[in-house]
């Protein structure tokens, strides 16, 4: 031979026990500070965010490539796996946000007004996922892995999200309905029969699809010799151990897990650092939101969460020795990901979150805005698929 692996093997070795010695260090101290200054339930939290973090890793569980392989191909078990998520989640879910609270925490579920800035902005969100390379999670936990890409897409995101907070109050009062919670329509059996009859219709007009163009359709359960340390996951458990992950910010968090709002507060305090006020804007106004600003991020749920979830995905991808960051990013692919960025944020604090927040969660809580949140996206996925090419994006 005239060249030795074995030097590259070294590096690789060293890199992802730097990457394990990092990510743990990092969980450690975060979870001892987060539970002798602010309590048990925001250091579990943090937790619940590391074990997402971990899942989405294991299981490659994105959104973006799911939608974006039916669009091209037709293949549909991720978008399968999605509903039975969902269907799990709703589930759970429903009765628990009808009795209020549990355990002395008031319950909420993600309800939303069902009206044109959904639609737009998550058409927008749409768009930005396929441009970006990932939706809200999808940023942070491969982000988290070692796509560097990923880390200019989630400064995108941040920055798009605050010009969504600044334009927020222009999209405020569009043409739609006050929030709609089949659950409250229905009552709670109605309520969790029509969202399954709806999540089964998508789930079974995707399979007949699939087996439409390739005379087959492929499980969720798809995966040669699983590993549950090294991965990879099914997609089914991966599914299943996120609505766990929902289910465990319900009871805890008292509302269902949200991703993007913590971008916005991060880009505001960013701006307050250079002097400029954002507390004056409407977005901000809003009593709870204010009160955001004033304190430390570690008192923000979806903060915490979401650090748990950078942190997970490097624990996981070091633990596999797949934590390989490349600084090697072509100059279209750099562009489309700062564009993905800024349409993610912007469509995210317009449509009333996220495919976590909106979508999961407005989903799981029974709530109209969620269906539309999925379609618009859907939508705006399609688009935003076939544009890839232009920036040279496979």
């Amino acid at each position: 031979m005239l060249f030795s692996t074995a030097p590259s093997r070294d590096y690789d070795h060293q890199r992802n026990r730097t990457g394990l010695i990092l990510s743990t260090s990092a969980t450690l101290l975060l979870c001892t500070y987060l539970f002798s200054y602010l309590g048990w339930r925001q250091a579990s939290l943090f937790l619940v965010g590391l074990v997402a973090g971990v899942i989405l890793y294991r299981a490659a569980f994105g959104f973006t490539a799911a939608w974006r392989e039916v669009a091209l191909t037709g293949r549909s078990a991720g978008l399968r796996a999605q509903m039975i998520m969902l269907g799990t989640t709703v589930i759970i879910f429903t009765p628990l946000i009808a009795q209020g609270d549990l355990f002395g925490i008031p319950i909420r579920g993600s309800i939303a007004p069902v009206n044109l800035a959904v639609l737009c902005g998550a058409f927008i969100f749409g768009i930005g996922m396929q441009l970006g390379g990932g939706c809200a999670s999808g940023t942070l936990f491969t982000a988290g892995a070692g796509n560097l890409r990923m880390l200019v897409t989630l400064a995108g995101f941040i920055a798009g999200s605050v010009i969504g907070t600044y334009y927020w109050q222009n999209w405020q009062g569009l043409p739609g309905f006050n929030p709609i919670a089949l659950s409250d329509q229905l009552g709670v059996p109605g309520g969790i029969l029509t969202s399954l009859i709806l999540l089964i219709a998508v789930y079974l007009t995707a399979a007949t699809n699939e087996k439409r163009k390739h005379g087959d359709v492929v499980a969720t359960t798809n995966v040669t010799s699983p590993s549950l340390l090294r991965g990879p996951w099914p997609l089914l458990a991966g599914a299943l151990a996120l609505a766990f992950v929902n289910v465990a910010t319900l009871m805890l968090a008292g509302r269902p897990w949200g991703v993007t709002a913590s971008f916005a507060l991060w880009g505001a305090k960013m701006l307050n650092t250079i002097g400029i006020d954002v507390s004056h804007w409407a977005y901000w106004t809003r009593p709870a939101l204010n009160a955001t600003l004033n304190t430390s991020v570690f008192h923000d749920v979806s903060s915490v969460m979401n650090f748990g979830i950078v942190l997970g995905a490097l624990l996981a991808a070091s633990l596999s020795n797949e934590f390989s960051p490349s600084f090697r990013i072509p100059a279209r692919a750099l562009l489309a990901a700062v564009l993905g960025g800024l349409l993610l944020g912007f469509g995210a604090r317009i449509a009333y979150g996220c495919n976590i927040g909106a979508y999961f969660g407005g989903i799981s809580s029974t709530s109209l805005h969620g269906w539309l949140w999925f379609a618009a996206a859907f939508a705006g996925s399609s688009v935003g698929t076939k544009l890839r090419p232009w920036f040279g994006l496979r």
